[in-house]
């Protein structure tokens, strides 16, 4: 028995340490990259997982290289790598139509922009219009962030039309009051988006705002947009103050397999993220190159500067084609001085309004055309990928009488 005894004390401690380096085994072996031979060019060096940013300044498509005199250890191009076996990658998405993110955001802009328009109707359809009534009507304006100019301007010719025609019916007010909101909100307005690439280079699209406004958003958003009329974009992440930021855009154009110039530096120099893209833009033959800028405080002299900058550095390689200014139409007359600011530092070409759900006052679309004579071009009404369109007047004002 006792010759046995030990034999079993052998036996018992050697299943205990097999018993304790199992747990680590299998983990390491989770952790292992398996590839399929040899690994080349196209196996990312690192996975992050499903639905996770997968970058690699040496993991770019073919038909993607990067740039000539770029260099790659400040800078970098992100693209969705090829699949690879054994690995997650990141599923390319794809955007919807315009035409079908344009009826979803009518149906949102009805049922969340509508009170202007009822109380407007309400008041119009009474009985007896006496001048406690154009008060109210005068009232309601404003309060919709209409602004004041537009709002007398638009009181005066109600008060005209009502007096001439005697209108009373909700019907022939809705018709009225139809046509003088179209009128105010101007149709004439160019509100084209300038992306069609030009003979030798791309189209150059520099978007700005403050921090907050869902900047970088707005422009993974229209990145989709661009990608679902078949245009082939690049990204520019030239907004290098706010930190996650280059890797959320790259993130957001992953998404819809397109490629983003960005730099590895922290408070790497903007102007030069914005040249070494629209470079690349120009070295790849694409059709629209994007940059995003940093949220520019517009009490801060300095940064203003910056982006002044950042446009001329521009032009050096191709001209900028469209200066969008991206506002939180919720801000109301905020957005306004907002507005005036970067109008004096960069050449604003259109306005895009996000967040304008129940939150916000539909009258902010006149009252910032008005004050810059810049049409809004684009509007968002939710957190969705797809929940940005270009705007149309006609189906604006429809959606807030309905």
């Amino acid at each position: 028995m006792n010759d046995i005894l030990p034999i079993i004390l052998s036996i018992v401690a050697a299943l205990a340490v097999i018993g304790g380096l199992i747990p680590v085994l299998l983990k390491t072996r989770k952790n292992i990259t398996q590839y399929p031979g040899t690994r080349d060019a196209n196996d990312p060096a690192t996975s992050q997982g499903a639905g996770t940013l997968i970058e690699d300044s040496a993991v770019v498509p073919a038909e993607r290289n990067a740039p000539a005199g770029v260099d790659l250890e400040d800078l970098e191009v992100t693209d969705v790598p090829d699949d690879v076996a054994g690995l997650e990658t990141i599923q390319v998405e794809t955007p919807l139509p315009v035409v079908g993110r344009l009826t979803r955001l009518r149906e949102r802009l009805v049922r969340s922009n509508n009170i202007l328009g009822k109380s407007l109707l309400a008041l119009l359809s009474s009985d007896k219009i006496d001048e406690h009534v154009w008060d109210e009507v005068e009232e309601t304006l404003l309060l919709a962030d209409l602004g004041t100019e537009p709002t007398m301007q638009l009181v005066d010719a109600l008060r005209e039309r009502v007096k001439v025609l005697g209108t009373r019916t909700p019907e022939q007010v809705k018709a009225l009051l139809r046509e003088e909101l179209i009128k105010l909100v101007d149709p004439t307005m160019d509100r084209a988006l300038r992306t069609d690439r030009h003979a030798d280079k791309p189209a150059v699209v520099l978007v700005v705002g403050v921090n907050g406004v869902g900047k970088t958003t707005t422009v993974g958003k229209l990145a989709r947009v661009l990608v679902a009329e078949d245009k082939d974009v690049l990204l520019g992440a030239a907004d290098t103050f706010r930190a996650a930021a280059a890797e959320q855009l790259a993130t957001w154009g992953q998404r819809v397999g397109v490629p983003t110039v960005k730099s590895d530096v922290d408070g790497a120099d903007p102007a030069s993220v914005a040249y070494e893209a629209v470079k690349a833009g120009i070295e790849q033959e694409v059709d629209v190159v994007m940059i995003d800028t940093a949220g520019r405080l517009q009490n801060k002299t300095g940064l203003m500067d910056e982006l002044g900058k950042v446009k001329r550095v521009i032009e050096k390689l191709a001209e900028v084609d469209e200066v969008l200014l991206v506002l939180d139409a919720t801000t109301g007359q905020n957005g306004m001085n907002q507005a005036r600011v970067f109008s004096e530092v960069v050449n604003i070409t259109g306005i895009v309004l996000t967040k304008l759900d129940g939150t916000a006052k539909g009258g902010i679309v006149v009252a910032i055309q008005k004050s810059l004579g810049v049409p809004v071009k684009l509007i968002g009404l939710g957190e969705g990928a797809d929940d940005l369109a270009p705007f149309e007047v006609e189906s604006f004002v429809d959606a807030l009488l309905n």
